[in-house]
């Protein structure tokens, strides 16, 4: 899904944005020309309005390439999606910016206080993926309206999600981690920032302001299935650079006649239960998207529980067949120039993420 211009200027750039510890400026112009950040923005905001299916393809081919920058891609396209569900009026215009790039954290961080015309919004998030180039940042709060805490139907304490401009925000430069180092997911602040209550809006299908079978979806198996294909691109692509590898070692007849056999082996069963894995994966997101078109999914669909199971498997799966074959390449695979060591870190630091850790 990729050109051969575009694989040649993520490779040419890897190195430069991991020592930049961020995108750079060719990365980012490639972005905005290929319009990556808003694959799940609707067509009539200029977006691409991708299917689940076609995104998701997409996002896995970033992955194998560099999944630095593919996780960036992934994590602002996924805020981009909430275009379908912010006002319309405000989305307009927000979109109309070729270079609009939203990004934050998911977690709870902070308080949002209603006054009868504007909430004041304080508190602190982490991990806001490609902090340096966003143009708004997305947080949630717990709502309040004067001194009084707000619960939903539920009783449970009510949340609203705001996007914010950048310059509303406080960047904290604290990501500093030895992998995935160019997506710069830094934390952010916000003290005392009014905002209109019109750039507050829930991620639930029911509160979807475009009638798009995407914005049917719980946002929860969206999320899911766009970061397992990360994870499963970025394995692959460290599976062919092992048995690259394994056969420069295999030029030398005392490691061949000894090792080849053996882990060449191994390589093969990991390929071929990637292969597997990859297959299950385009099913589900397949059959996501097209019980979805028909009419809208149940959140307790049994399918649903199948895919959030699923994902977590292969997540697991991934990383422990990563510990059992970097013992196996040696010292060049400890150096930190190196492919294998540049896709090891990203995986063992994408593993760490929340929502598909399975420790």
């Amino acid at each position: 899904m990729l050109t051969d211009k575009e694989i040649q200027t993520i490779k040419d750039h890897q190195a430069q944005s991991i020592k930049h510890r961020a995108l750079v400026k060719e990365q980012l112009e490639m972005i905005y020309a290929s319009n990556w950040f808003n694959i799940w923005v609707p067509t009539l905001y200029k977006g691409k309005g991708l299917s689940l299916v076609d995104g998701c393809a997409l996002l896995e081919e970033l992955a194998y390439w560099d999944g630095g920058l593919a996780w960036t891609v992934t994590l602002c396209a996924g805020a981009n999606m909430f275009a379908g569900y912010i006002d319309p009026k405000i989305a307009q215009t927000v979109f109309s910016d070729p270079k609009v790039c939203l990004g934050g954290s998911g977690r709870v961080g902070g308080k949002a206080v209603w006054d009868g015309e504007k909430y004041t919004i304080s508190g602190v998030w982490q991990f806001a993926t490609g902090a340096p180039h966003l143009t708004h940042f997305t947080l949630n709060c717990f709502i309040y309206y004067g001194d009084e805490q707000q619960v939903d139907a539920g009783g449970n304490p009510l949340v609203y999600s705001f996007f914010v401009p950048k310059d509303k925000v406080l960047i904290h430069y604290d990501w500093d981690t030895f992998g995935l180092e160019c997506t710069a997911s830094h934390s952010f602040s916000l003290e005392n920032v009014k905002v209109e209550a019109n750039y507050s809006f829930q991620i639930k299908p029911e509160h979807g302001q475009v009638d798009e079978p995407l914005f049917r979806i719980p946002f929860m198996p969206f999320a899911e299935v766009t970061l397992l294909v990360n994870y499963m691109g970025m394995y692959r692509r460290f599976l062919d650079l092992v048995e690259k590898y394994f056969f420069d070692k295999s030029k030398d007849t005392f490691w061949e006649s000894t090792y080849s056999k053996q882990r060449f082996k191994l390589v093969d069963e990991c390929q071929i239960g990637l292969a597997g894995d990859r297959k299950k994966t385009t099913e589900l997101i397949a059959t996501l998207w097209d019980k979805n078109v028909e009419s809208p999914i149940a959140e307790n669909d049994l399918l649903l529980q199948e895919i959030a199971l699923f994902s977590r498997s292969v997540v697991e799966r991934i990383r422990e067949r990563v510990v059992q074959l970097f013992p196996l390449v040696g010292i060049s695979g400890a150096q930190r120039e190196n492919e294998l060591n540049i896709v090891f870190r990203n995986i063992f630091t994408a593993t760490q993420h929340s929502l598909l850790n399975i420790s």
